[in-house]
């Protein structure tokens, strides 16, 4: 999942706020600023006399809770990780911004139906809707679309270059992504048989948070380097299998036909 971007906060609060004064900092209502302190979403204020005032903590907070929800936590997700981290915003904010970040940072781009047309040499529109439904394409309207893999629609102008139809490319591309599907599950359920529900289970502590993260961050890389060498292990083999038998039916001395 891509993550969206969200405006920040323009305010760093050095001075103690009220609540109407966060309100106009956040742009938020006091109402929904008050639901979030009854959800145990925003820390309480520091009480002087009668008056609850607000710092750069609860802008932090509010900031953290729009991220969180334009990822696509709700309210009560987002309850249960702010406890679980002990109320520290900026491991949990850590944490789900590397869960969620693109696997590799290759960016997008975008071109128009035309462009497609003369990369793949073909101009058919069922093409476009498989492309987009294996993810590699992503429609914005008016005849444009987001190559969410510049990399990948290289390599599969090249395969056009060599004799490759788009029709058994996308083929292809279908089934790299099955077999991807499966070991992207495997390599996400190890991680969270041997990292995430040991933490789980000592009830997620405060201190081993950082530990976490650098777990996940770590997998990341080692995953990709897995994949490939075991890859090229395969390719290999495949290839000499391959060739091997074609070279031995082409040693064989052809029949003639009986006329």
């Amino acid at each position: 999942m891509r993550r969206r971007i969200i405006p920040r906060l323009s305010v760093q609060a050095d001075d103690p706020m009220t609540i109407d004064e966060l309100a106009r900092h956040t742009g938020m209502t006091v109402r929904n600023l008050r639901a979030h302190q009854s959800r145990g979403l925003l820390p309480p204020p520091d009480v002087q006399g009668r008056t609850g005032y607000y710092g750069a903590e609860h802008l932090a907070r509010v900031e953290l809770i729009r991220e969180l929800q334009a990822e696509g936590f709700n309210l009560e997700a987002i309850r249960k990780l702010l406890e679980s981290a002990g109320g520290k915003s900026d491991e949990v904010l850590r944490f789900t911004r590397a869960v969620r970040e693109p696997f590799e940072d290759e960016a997008s781009e975008i071109v128009s139906v035309e462009e497609l047309a003369e990369q793949f040499g073909a101009d058919r529109p069922e093409l476009l809707v498989e492309a987009e439904k294996l993810g590699v394409l992503r429609s914005l309207g008016d005849g444009r679309y987001e190559q969410l893999s510049p990399r990948l629609a290289r390599a599969g102008a090249e395969l056009g270059a060599l004799g490759v139809s788009p029709e058994q490319a996308l083929e292809l591309v279908s089934s790299i992504r099955r077999h991807c599907d499966a070991i992207a599950q495997r390599f996400a359920r190890t991680f969270i048989e041997t990292v995430w529900v040991p933490f789980d289970e000592a009830g997620r502590p405060e201190e081993r948070w950082p530990e976490v993260l650098e777990a996940l961050e770590r997998a990341r890389p080692l995953a990709a380097d897995a994949v490939v060498s075991v890859f090229r292990l395969a390719m290999s083999d495949e290839a000499e299998k391959a060739f091997g038998r074609e070279l031995e039916r082409a040693a064989k001395p052809r029949k003639k036909k009986k006329r």
